[in-house]
């Protein structure tokens, strides 16, 4: 009888060992290493050109970034940079994208990525230098908009790097400065041109409200395409079309 109850001593000795390494208390839970990482924002940066300030609100893509930031609130981050912040830019993409946090960026988290770059002037050239340089991360980025694009020393706005799915340029060809008229895809097979589109503003001026007078005196063609409300709307169209859904809340009236 003794021998007996030893045994059965000894047996549920081991049924509970065994099922204290498999753990208690609710449902086993994931490895963390297998889980999808949350999925980032849609990213819009924007560029303004020359030597302007991102929160002049007088230039139409400072305008544009705080429409879009009152159309989503939520889901959507929305930044302008001066021309000669795209290192900051790119940093600031690179910590959006690392939704874990671990300091790098894995195939997943590239993946993810909804990326859409636009710029004015030499803020243009910078749109397509920010993403050149996320190409050599393997990020792609879904649309770049130039408007009058004027390339910077050492940059080339007119080819359009093959991490980019879509392009689209708006140009003006008067005054003393104005844009790049061409831009081609690097790769025709990965990279669509959506098309370079011309507006005369000799034929058909556009009045521009708060500029600096030096501005709307050498640069008036140049400025005016930022300005235009038909440029713009085509502009924030193109950008909408590649952000979530809005909302009931934040969605326009009929």
């Amino acid at each position: 009888m003794g021998h007996r109850v030893r045994a059965w001593i000894a047996i549920s000795f081991v049924f509970v060992l065994t099922f204290m390494a498999m753990g208690s208390g609710g449902p086993a839970q994931p490895d963390a290493r297998f889980q999808s990482p949350p999925k980032p924002p849609a990213i819009v940066i924007g560029f303004v050109g020359g030597f302007i300030r991102p929160n002049n609100s007088v230039h139409g893509g400072v305008q544009l970034a705080a429409r879009l930031r009152e159309e989503y609130p939520s889901g959507v981050y929305v930044n302008v940079f001066e021309n000669r912040r795209g290192d900051m830019a790119r940093e600031e993409i690179l910590h959006l994208l690392d939704t874990n946090h671990d300091g790098s960026l894995s195939d997943v988290e590239k993946r993810n990525a909804r990326i859409i770059i636009y710029g004015h002037s030499w803020g243009g050239s910078e749109t397509i230098a920010l993403a050149k340089s996320l190409q050599a991360y393997k990020i792609p980025v879904l649309l770049t908009i130039q408007m009058d694009s004027v390339a910077k020393p050492g940059e080339n706005d007119s080819v359009i790097p093959p991490n980019v799915a879509q392009a689209v340029n708006f140009y003006q060809p008067n005054g003393l400065i104005h844009g790049c008229s061409h831009i081609r895809a690097a790769d025709p097979s990965r990279t669509q041109i959506l098309g370079n589109f011309r507006y005369d503003y000799n034929a058909h001026p556009v009045h521009c409200v708060g500029y600096p007078w030096y501005a709307t005196a050498f640069e008036f063609s140049h400025i005016e395409i930022e300005c235009d409300p038909s440029v713009l709307n085509r502009v924030e169209s193109l950008i909408s079309s590649k952000l979530p859904a809005k909302t009931n809340s934040n969605a326009s009236a009929p």
